[in-house]
C-alpha cells in the first residue's frame, strides 16, 4: 500500500512542486479516493438508504457506526475502506473517514 505523503510525491517524480502544489495534488488524491470508496459502499443500496447515509454527514460517530453495521454489513473489511485508512493514516474507525 501507498501513503499519501512526500514519499508518494517523490516515487511519482513530483518531489520538485511547490508546496502548494503539492497540498493540493494530496488533496485531489485523497478526494478521488473517498467518491471510488464511497461508490463502492454504495453499490447495492437502495434509495432509501443512500438518503439515510447522505443525512449522516453531520458525522455523528453512533449514527455513522449503526448505519454501516445495519446496511453494509462486513464494512470493515472493504479492500477500499482499508486502503483509504492506510493512505490517509486514520483509523479505520475513525468517523471522518467513515462518513466518506
Amino acid at each position: 500500500m501507498f501513503q499519501l505523503d512526500e514519499n508518494f510525491l517523490k516515487d511519482l517524480g513530483l518531489e520538485e512542486l511547490p508546496a502548494e502544489e503539492k497540498k493540493a495534488f494530496l488533496q485531489h488524491i485523497y478526494q478521488e479516493l473517498e467518491l471510488r470508496v464511497g461508490t463502492r459502499l454504495a453499490e447495492g443500496l437502495d434509495d432509501k438508504q443512500l438518503l439515510e447515509f447522505e443525512s449522516l454527514i453531520n458525522r455523528d460517530e453512533d449514527k455513522v457506526r449503526a448505519w454501516l453495521e445495519s446496511n453494509v454489513p462486513g464494512y470493515e473489511q472493504q479492500p477500499d475502506l482499508q486502503q483509504l485508512a492506510a493512505n490517509t493514516r486514520l483509523d479505520i474507525n475513525d468517523v471522518s473517514l467513515l462518513a466518506e
